[in-house]
């Protein structure tokens, strides 16, 4: 950790608008703060063709009253040209969170999830699944559990019946945990409503009356979390909680890096099928519980020096053409 007083590491954190996407970035971002005394800045992603013109005529007017970045993050296609635009324009380093829809090198460090197959590089890190911004809270585990409700999916197929059969099971199996239940923006309407009328045993929190901190913080009482098996993020913020995490089949629509990337978490004994747990198999906290931001901040900082001076980075008019090649 650097001390008061040392140079500060400035962060550009380029956003496309959707969720999933600004929490991987935010949660690298923070990981960052907690090794180095980082300023960061957020930036949107707009059309396509103005960042083709940034490239072209080597500006970013997006940042002009910002100082220059050391570091310029970004997930989601969308925020791809905007990235090295921006470099192009102002110098520093590039970090693209998942596998970009471009070529690997035109990124100084790629991140991403070892399910899409991306053999590590000098420019590559493979992850556990997306990166997310949940810790694992050190307070003592409430007897408390939570349902994290997905919905339809290019992956698999919803099947009410199912998730409801699973949810009314593991209830009646715990009476000793206090449950809640949140669904999501995917999940249908019709599900939402019989998953309202599950009974007293279960506080039932609908999406749209919670927020990120009411997550963060039902993730860190939660003793166990049981997931859909569609809501792929979820699973892995819940093993970043550092419960253990069970898992509600849905029927899936073939095999694919999804599917893949699930199996591979089974099979590592991270998380357990609900199948597994009917037939008497416990569910485990994982040991260590992932903590892949923190992983990928550490590296950041070690590789490029960040946290007391910051070294030089592309920056000078010379090396910005450089840059833009």
């Amino acid at each position: 950790m650097a001390s008061a007083g040392e140079d500060r590491v400035v962060v550009w954190r380029i956003g496309d608008g959707k969720p999933g996407h600004e929490h991987q970035s935010q949660g690298l971002v923070r990981a960052l703060a907690r090794l180095a005394p980082v300023e960061p800045h957020e930036l949107k992603a707009c059309s396509q063709s103005s960042a083709i013109a940034d490239l072209l005529f080597k500006r970013f007017p997006s940042g002009r009253t910002l100082p220059d970045p050391h570091l310029i993050v970004g997930a989601g296609h969308v925020t791809h040209l905007f990235l090295l635009a921006a470099r192009c324009a102002r110098g520093g380093r590039v970090v693209v969170l998942m596998r970009p829809s471009l070529p690997l090198a035109w990124f100084d460090l790629c991140i991403i999830p070892e399910h899409d197959g991306v053999c590590e590089r000098a420019n590559v890190i493979s992850t556990q699944g997306v990166l997310n911004e949940i810790q694992n809270s050190e307070r003592p585990r409430q007897d408390q559990g939570l349902f994290l409700i997905g919905g339809t999916s290019a992956h698999y197929h919803w099947d009410q019946e199912t998730v409801l059969t699973q949810v009314q099971a593991v209830v009646a199996a715990c009476p000793h945990l206090r449950w809640q239940l949140t669904d999501s923006r995917r999940t249908p309407a019709t599900t939402s409503r019989a998953l309202a009328l599950l009974g007293a045993r279960v506080c039932v929190m609908p999406h749209a009356d919670t927020d990120r901190g009411w997550l963060t913080a039902a993730l860190a009482a939660a003793r166990i979390v049981w997931v859909t098996e569609d809501s792929v993020s979820m699973v892995y913020e819940a093993l970043s909680s550092g419960a253990a995490v069970g898992l509600l089949r849905l029927p899936r629509r073939g095999a694919n890096r999804i599917t893949a990337g699930i199996d591979a978490l089974l099979g590592a004994g991270l998380i357990t099928a609900y199948e597994a747990w009917a037939k008497g198999t416990p569910l485990r906290a994982p040991t260590p519980p992932l903590a892949e931001a923190a992983r990928c901040a550490q590296m950041i900082v070690e590789r490029w020096g960040l946290g007391s001076s910051p070294r030089p980075v592309i920056g000078a008019p010379e090396d910005r053409v450089k840059a833009c090649r």
